[in-house]
């Protein structure tokens, strides 16, 4: 058994940062932190340069106090490894710890996670580090959680220093055991690639034209690994001096990172716990949000911690926007509606100085005389009211295939299309249901799949047998499985599967191509019953299934766009090209109607409805995402958690709110 985090409630707080302000500061945090109803705070994530000031030598007494002074009043310490920062003395002393960058430069310290993560110097220094922490504070009563690292991978998820040549070797040996499975896996006949001795085998460093794509997937493997074995090298030391302690390192489940294949890291943590950060540009971004959190919700199997979010603008995109009146509170509670039983900021003050200095915090520059002071008081009433939500999970009928390795491998360079994103893709094929208020999983390709009705696999161009097999499995015995263009392509090994596309789900899908004609940016093609179809298109030849839709414009005017097939007890479908999105919305509908599955609760578009499940109660969130109020039908004995009226029957929410109800349930 896991560790578990013992805090009643959903937990409230930020990253603290108090070594950045004199000590006469620290009562008015304390009393300010009170008043908002903080009850955790996340604590020393970059203080290794005050807490080792030269090589084994430890200064613990600012830490000292500011537990001490967590416990006095009443919040708990998140108490962090340092290890993403390492002081400027460590680098004077292993200067071959700095990273490498792929044009064969070394970079230079003075800003956070700039080591290589192969570096055995910046390992022994990590694990002494934490070494010196878990003795010091394993019986301290503040101590909540172990905060491990911070961010693995956010700035240094590769290195292609020699250290790291060599640690790839071995990731390799270990992989592959000889030279001749690892030469047929990468196909290193063409180009002359063929390696005669591992010693030869380099990271995949800048060079004249494409590098091999297995020898890159490996890559971003080994380097997720490599990673993986830093958190773990630190966990089990926490773990050997406090057992019943649970640990975390904060994930980046957000739309622009993808270094780290999150379902290998889910296992290795006691409790998951992610970040997210809006994208100005987005227009949508309660969307992104969503998708987030039914990710973490998925890879956790049930309730994660959200470690990191801005309370308004962050300091690290082109246009750092504020955010609009009421859309912190929306943002923290889309994040609770979807599995998060604990909602924290960076950070608690936000810096005078430093890189950050013009990121929002919960305490702003302007103080407690600010919208942003008086909506975080605001939401830590709102959490408190919600403290029985804590533990209840989601509930899905449908699931969307998400794997890294074929997000890795689809945004490999010299494919049929530069444009094909998968995340991209994902995200389209998620928009309807999110607009639909129908809820949504993530799996792999090898997961159980027994509980959901139907599974989508918008792109999944990497797919090995067993996954391909799952999934086809699945829909044999009665599922519904929708599948996007270019998916099924290759193997675990990026070899094309022969015999035309979509390769591994040809079969099943009752359809062959024997040609793909990717579209141009801008170029759209007609398909039958209106709409367009964009990015993609392909000379689909029937094989068993049916044509839903063809094309009415292009070179393959005719040919079929939308399959479907029946296959044993269930039914599979093909898009073969992406549709605009009112098309792809009605695709999907009818797919899902096929199916059975209704939304969560009927709304007006832009109220998201979304449903936790506890043990004698659901918990429905109504989040209202326009500027018109919105009446929504609820349980007859429904209770409103955050003002605590009855509301037999139906809700209103107002324009820009949020409403949460409890509705019990027979056990």
């Amino acid at each position: 058994m896991k560790p578990e985090l013992k805090l009643p409630g959903i937990a409230y707080g930020g990253d603290y940062n108090p070594e950045q302000w004199p000590e006469e500061v620290w009562a008015e945090d304390m009393r300010l932190m009170r008043e908002a109803g903080v009850t955790m705070v996340s604590v020393g994530i970059f203080s290794w340069a005050l807490l080792e000031p030269a090589e084994g030598e430890y200064d613990f007494s600012r830490m000292d106090k500011i537990l001490d002074l967590l416990h006095e009043n009443g919040i708990a310490a998140d108490l962090a490894t340092p290890t993403a920062a390492p002081p400027a003395w460590f680098f004077r002393k292993y200067p071959e710890a700095l990273p490498v960058d792929r044009d064969g430069r070394r970079l230079s310290y003075g800003s956070r996670q700039t080591f290589c993560p192969s570096s055995p110097a910046y390992r022994r220094a990590a694990l002494r580090i934490t070494r010196a922490i878990a003795d010091r504070y394993v019986g301290h009563p503040a101590l909540a959680m172990w905060h491990v690292h911070n961010e693995y991978g956010c700035h240094n998820a590769e290195c292609y220093c020699d250290t790291s040549a060599e640690a790839f070797r071995g990731w390799l040996r270990s992989r592959y055991a000889d030279l001749a499975a690892l030469n047929e896996a990468w196909g290193t006949t063409f180009w002359s690639q063929w390696y005669y001795d591992w010693d030869e085998i380099l990271p995949p460093r800048a060079t004249g034209a494409v590098p091999n794509p297995t020898h890159q997937l490996d890559w971003r493997r080994f380097c997720s690994d490599e990673l993986l074995s830093l958190y773990v090298a630190e966990r089990d030391v926490l773990r050997a001096a406090a057992p019943s302690i649970p640990a975390t390192t904060n994930f980046m489940v957000m739309y622009n990172f993808d270094a780290l294949d999150y379902w290998r890291w889910a296992p290795e943590l006691d409790v998951l716990s992610n970040d997210h950060y809006l994208q100005s540009a987005d227009p949508e971004s309660q969307i992104d949000i969503a998708i987030s959190g039914d990710l973490m919700r998925s890879l956790a199997g049930g309730p994660w911690l959200l470690m990191e979010h801005s309370t308004g603008a962050v300091n690290w995109q082109p246009v750092n926007r504020a955010k609009g009146p009421g859309e912190l509170r929306r943002n923290a509670l889309g994040h609770v509606a979807r599995g998060a039983d604990g909602i924290a900021y960076f950070q608690w003050r936000a810096a005078k100085a430093g890189a950050e200095q013009w990121h929002s915090a919960m305490l702003p520059h302007a103080g407690t005389d600010s919208r942003i002071w008086r909506d975080v008081v605001a939401l830590g009433a709102d959490l408190k009211a919600l403290a029985e939500v804590r533990g209840s999970t989601g509930v899905a009928e449908v699931a969307i295939v998400w794997d890294w390795d074929a997000r890795w491998a689809v945004e490999l360079p010299s494919q049929p299309s530069e444009q094909v994103r998968f995340q991209d893709l994902v995200r389209a094929w998620y928009e309807p249901l999110w607009r639909a208020g129908v809820a949504v999983d993530f799996v792999r390709p090898d997961a159980d799949l027994s509980r959901y009705r139907v599974v989508l696999a918008p792109s999944l161009y990497l797919v090995d047998d067993a996954g391909a097999a799952n999934l086809t499995a699945f829909a044999e015995r009665g599922g519904t499985l929708a599948v996007g263009f270019h998916s099924g392509a290759v193997d675990e090994n990026c070899h094309v599967r022969l015999g035309g596309y979509p390769g591994a789900f040809r079969e099943a899908l009752g359809v062959r191509t024997d040609e793909l004609f990717p579209l141009l940016p801008g170029e759209s093609v007609g398909l039958s019953g209106g709409g367009t179809g964009t990015l993609w298109s392909e000379r689909v030849r029937l094989s068993g299934a049916e044509s839903i839709a063809s094309y009415t414009s292009g070179p393959l005017t005719g040919v079929p766009a939308v399959t479907r097939n029946s296959l044993g007890a269930g039914a599979t479908w093909y898009v073969a090209t992406l549709p605009d999105p009112e098309t792809l919305a009605a695709l999907l509908d009818r797919i899902r109607a096929e199916a059975g599955v209704a939304p969560v609760r009927e709304t007006v578009p832009g109220v998201e409805a979304v449903l936790r499940r506890g043990g004698d109660a659901d918990y429905l969130f109504l989040i209202n995402h326009t500027d018109a109020a919105a009446e929504v039908t609820v349980a007859s004995d429904a209770t409103e958690l955050l003002t605590g009226k009855q509301a037999p029957g139906s809700v209103t929410v107002p324009a820009g709110e949020t409403v949460v109800v409890r509705e019990p349930r027979g056990v």
